[in-house]
């Protein structure tokens, strides 16, 4: 029987961190093989099957995979112990319109779904709480994994400096070509353009750098951040990304999960 192949991230003990690789699924076509995001145009039956196994994988109920449906805001959802028992219905509409998701219950898997935009783990040991940010280049000039943090601090008392943080795979710089307009809004936001853009035939923007650059202003200690460095668009035998396979295919799912 198949079961998903996933990229395991050592974040501290206790805790399951990962992105999903294309493989080991039941998916068809740009949805092959392996997806578990129902918002992308996948078989509904398939993307059921593919969450059964990861959850069998994990050792969990399916009901403890957080899975939201993002639209590249700055929404930070908390699941809280009592999001289980509620109905298929309302989990679904609290997973509306989120791009975040953060949880400090054990056993509840929350991740993002991505296919070149960049997703993000952070995980506070000390107070055992973590969070997954789905960080494109919309979220990223609107600043969401600065949030995030913020948000942690909020409700679990997470002091930045503590935190551990993951950079999963998305597109490099090197891929990541962008118009005018895009460059003109990272100016505008103050970033350091010297620093995350670089001019070949148009602009390019390092998307893994303007994360961690947020993360290092909010007081997370550089050598607790760890980039993966795999790039999606130049990947996509292994990863799904958009730009070579069209919106219309899978995701990748980067989750966090204490046990």
């Amino acid at each position: 029987m198949s079961s998903p192949v996933l990229r395991y991230y050592e974040m501290g003990h206790g805790v399951t961190a990962f992105s999903s690789t294309r493989h080991g699924g039941c998916g068809k076509g740009t949805y092959g093989s392996f997806n578990v995001n129902k918002y992308c145009g996948d078989e509904p039956a398939a993307v059921a099957e593919n969450r059964r196994m990861l959850c069998a994988e994990l050792g969990i109920g399916t009901d403890n995979l957080v899975v939201p449906h993002q639209t590249h805001g700055t929404a930070v959802r908390r699941i809280a112990a009592g999001f289980v028992s509620l109905s298929a219905d309302m989990r679904d509409m609290l997973l509306e319109g989120v791009d975040a998701v953060m949880t400090d219950v054990k056993g509840m898997c929350v991740g993002v779904s991505t296919a070149d935009c960049i997703p993000i783990l952070l995980y506070d040991a000390r107070h055992g709480a973590c969070c997954a940010v789905h960080a494109g280049w919309r979220g990223t000039v609107a600043r969401i994994v600065e949030r995030a943090v913020d948000e942690m601090a909020a409700h679990y008392g997470t002091q930045a400096e503590m935190l551990t943080v993951v950079i999963g795979p998305g597109i490099s710089q090197e891929a990541f070509e962008v118009g005018d307009e895009v460059y003109e809004a990272f100016d505008r936001e103050g970033f350091t353009m010297g620093r995350i853009a670089r001019r070949y035939d148009k602009w390019h923007i390092d998307l893994w750098e303007c994360n961690r650059i947020q993360l290092i202003s909010k007081g997370v200690n550089p050598d607790k951040i760890f980039i993966d460095g795999t790039c999606t668009y130049k990947n996509c035998g292994e990863f799904f990304s958009a730009r070579r396979l069209g919106t219309g295919s899978g995701r990748i799912f980067t989750g966090i999960m204490m046990k």
